[in-house]
């Protein structure tokens, strides 16, 4: 598959490079798993095949051999050679075909899986791309125009056609968080803050962090300062300024500003749907409540396959 033009941030990722964070090596991954799973689970590619994540304003990509395809997430108007591609559904294409994107309808990130993944060199166990230290992917940055990417051995002959329901992405997306890692650091009123404010994402945010702005001050319960501590994927930074930072796929690995609670696991692919000028809210929620959540979702996608 080669690249004619790139769009505005088009990256090869899976599911992440676990296991390295010890080592300060981020985890990177897809920004909403749960799209970058469907669109694998459609065209018959196991779960750690890699996918192109695009963002907002996508590439035009050319097809060197014939191919299934599914894309599932954000709708940016996505054609083949000028034809509609239905998100979530199995397509096939003739070497030579064209994908092109329009603009965006709904949502932020769009997964393209393609038979046979993506299948680049792994680095730390993953093709994941982290473009701020050039770890992964396509030379460890976002895709150019000319870049060729290698696809797996297909067995789309073997593959029935498939389809998985859509999924809405709304503009406004409200997430459920568990208080801490270090709620000790603030008081109550921060906590009422944080869920009775609509926030806005602000123009300063990319795949490491959101930076939320639109709401009073988050304040902390006193002045001291902590030791930089781990960080973790869905938590909710709070600097000095009292605007929160959601942290995302390419965060660092520690930090030292105090995490006043973190978003579930089931609510971060809703999260990363989100683009700058999209609001937020919050919603504290109970251990056992995210847990259940993330059963029902798990059960959910392996319904499908």
């Amino acid at each position: 598959m080669t690249v004619v033009t790139p769009g505005l941030f088009t990256t090869v990722q899976d599911e992440g490079r676990w296991g390295y964070q010890g080592s300060g090596v981020s985890v990177s991954g897809p920004m909403d798993l749960v799209s970058h799973r469907i669109a694998n689970i459609v065209v018959g590619n196991d779960r750690s095949a890699a996918t192109l994540e695009i963002t907002l304003h996508g590439p035009e990509l050319r097809l060197n051999a014939d191919a299934v395809v599914a894309i599932a997430g954000a709708d940016l108007k996505a054609t083949i050679d000028g034809a509609a591609i239905d998100l979530c559904t199995q397509t096939r294409c003739r070497s030579g075909s064209v994908i092109r994107f329009g603009s965006r309808r709904s949502g932020t990130r769009a997964y393209l899986a393609v038979d046979g993944g993506i299948d680049l060199p792994r680095v730390l166990d993953s093709r994941s791309t982290h473009a701020t230290t050039h770890i992964g992917g396509f030379a460890g940055r976002q895709l150019r125009a000319g870049d060729t990417l290698p696809i797996g051995e297909s067995g789309h002959s073997r593959r029935a056609s498939r389809r998985a329901p859509l999924d809405p992405r709304p503009r406004t997306a409200r997430l459920r968080a568990i208080p801490g890692p270090q709620d000790d650091f603030f008081a109550e009123s921060a906590f009422d803050i944080l869920q009775q404010t609509r926030f806005t994402v602000s123009p300063q945010s990319n795949r490491m962090g959101y930076r939320l702005t639109g709401g009073p001050p988050i304040p902390r319960a006193d002045e001291r300062e902590m030791i930089s501590d781990a960080t973790f994927a869905g938590a909710l930074q709070v600097p000095p300024s009292g605007d929160p930072i959601l942290l995302m796929a390419d965060r660092q690995t520690t930090g030292g500003y105090p995490q006043i609670a973190t978003v579930i696991t089931a609510d971060l692919p809703l999260a990363g749907q989100l683009a700058p000028g999209d609001s937020v809210e919050f919603e504290l929620c109970s251990r056992s409540q995210a847990i259940a959540a993330l059963v029902a979702q798990e059960a959910r996608l392996l319904a499908l396959v």
